[in-house]
């Protein structure tokens, strides 16, 4: 572990969605396990705001007007930060197979000292 490279001054942003907040965090689970294997910090996992979206529609096309059915969506959202990733770090996160469903966007940010 003491020489790896590692990308200096950068950390790895990871933001997930998903319908299913069972399946996120149990892929969840999988990167932070992941992460922790090879020795690195990470910050999270951190929960964000479910997303609600709601709509409303007729139940019947002409008539009955007062009558309505209401659906919902709701997006779950979790974010983790992997502080100074290795390349084992990223070669490993990039082995693990994503469930269907759950949306990764992974990003570096620059790291201010």
């Amino acid at each position: 572990m003491g020489n790896e490279k590692t990308v200096q001054n950068q950390d790895l942003r990871i933001k997930l969605r998903a319908y299913d907040h069972k399946m996120l965090d149990d892929f969840l689970a999988k990167i932070v396990e992941t992460a922790r294997r090879t020795g690195v910090t990470i910050t999270g996992p951190v929960l964000l705001p479910t997303s609600i979206k709601k709509y409303t529609v007729n139940r019947s096309v002409h008539t009955d007007k007062k009558s309505r059915e209401q659906f919902e969506m709701r997006i779950h959202r979790r974010l983790v930060d992997i502080c100074e990733p290795s390349n084992r770090t990223v070669e490993e996160l990039q082995k693990l197979d994503s469930p269907a469903g759950v949306d990764i966007e992974i990003k570096y940010k620059e790291v201010r000292k």
